[in-house]
């Protein structure tokens, strides 16, 4: 299911809402659904994360979201059902197989979007050095560069000045951008969903650096952010909605 799919069962689960009961026969194809992508290393660090993030989403904007995120093999037709992917993990990973990096490659070419989440919070070691290593192998002649504060992505759902996470790592996001200047893979080095997850009980499962409460809503309001951005690219950068825009934040 590339974007455009992805939008159209988002409109047919508004459309059925409308209607009687029987019709609600959409099911989770309706819903926003994180794909996780299942690596060599602790690729579930981070689940409890995501589906804190979904119950959010259903929340707070119009997007309904499954609270259970979704494994999948980087080399499996399963991947291509998901427009959003998310690769975390806190210490280094083995190599992908050339058919997960093919089919990986695929992916985000064709209109997927990657969230890519160092746990641990590492530079140049652990997470931070495996993650690099296969963005190379992605696209030898493309980088990751620091994205910068006037993206769309810092106003696709909320405004936002800043990033956070659980660390403090980079006081930066980066992205790799495609040839349409469409953002295909995010990366954060700051443990972004790290912030907000909870336990079992519902606790706070980390403590953070630096900003307590409201650096863990500033992390919630960017993982949205990127959600939205995943699920309608970027039609909030359109003229005609600056002046709303400079409204807000004003």
């Amino acid at each position: 299911m590339n974007r455009r799919h992805f939008l159209q069962t988002l409109a047919l689960g508004a459309i059925s809402a409308c209607l009687p009961t029987r019709a609600h026969a959409f099911g989770q194809s309706s819903q926003f659904i994180p794909a996780v992508a299942r690596h060599g290393g602790d690729w579930d660090a981070r689940l409890l994360a995501l589906k804190s993030l979904c119950w959010e989403i259903s929340s707070r904007t119009s997007i309904r979201a499954f609270p259970e995120p979704r494994p999948v093999a980087l080399d499996s037709r399963e991947l291509f059902n998901f427009p959003f992917l998310y690769m975390g993990g806190s210490r280094e990973f083995p190599p992908l197989a050339e058919a997960e990096i093919a089919s990986l490659r695929r992916f985000l070419t064709f209109g997927g979007f990657l969230l890519a989440d160092a746990g641990d919070g590492s530079n140049g070691t652990g997470f931070d050095l495996s993650f690099r290593r296969e963005v190379a192998r992605l696209f030898p002649d493309r980088a990751l560069t620091r994205l910068g504060a006037d993206h769309v992505i810092f106003k696709s759902f909320y405004l936002l000045d800043r990033q956070a996470g659980r660390l403090a790592t980079r006081p930066f996001l980066e992205a790799l951008t495609g040839d349409s200047g469409r953002a295909l893979i995010v990366y954060s080095q700051n443990d972004l969903c790290g912030a907000f997850q909870r336990d079992e009980l519902g606790e706070w499962a980390f403590e953070v650096t630096g900003g307590g409460a409201s650096q863990r809503e500033v992390a919630l309001r960017m993982a949205i952010n990127l959600v939205m951005y995943a699920s309608c690219l970027d039609y909030k950068a359109d003229m005609l909605h600056l002046p709303f825009l400079m409204k807000r934040r004003r």
